[in-house]
């Protein structure tokens, strides 16, 4: 998925991943900024028209819903964040947030406890060849 998400369109997608599918005014009441109806309606066409977001008709309304999934567009953002920001490396985001104390305590135990994880896999994976 190549297509970046703007942070109004995000609004709008994380709506309908949270919540569902919906007409454009259920999801103009779903999302955090005061946005008019027409501009609600105007970011869903764009998104529908960039293959995140599709409609059914009921009747003369039509009712939104999601076309990809959130975790295809998290991943995508973030590569994105990580090749730009980064410079590809993703030790240099988990540094970042590490050295800005952004994470927790149970947060870091949870990282720790993901990473020995993965090194045990690794190691089981080597192993084997």
């Amino acid at each position: 998925m190549d297509a970046t998400l703007g942070e109004r369109e995000l609004d709008v997608m994380a709506a309908l991943w949270r919540d569902g599918p919906g007409t454009v005014a259920e999801v103009r009441g779903r999302i955090p900024a005061d946005l008019a109806y027409n501009t609600v309606l105007t970011i869903l066409r764009n998104l529908e028209a960039k293959g995140f977001v599709g409609h059914t008709a009921e009747g003369r309304t039509f009712r939104y819903h999601p076309a990809v999934s959130e975790q295809a567009v998290r991943g995508s953002a973030l590569t994105r964040l990580v090749d730009k920001l980064f410079r590809g490396s993703a030790l240099r985001v988990v540094s970042q947030l590490v050295e800005e104390d952004s994470l927790t305590s149970d947060e870091l135990r949870e990282l720790h406890g993901l990473l020995d994880a993965r090194l045990a896999a690794g190691s089981a994976t080597r192993g084997r060849k």
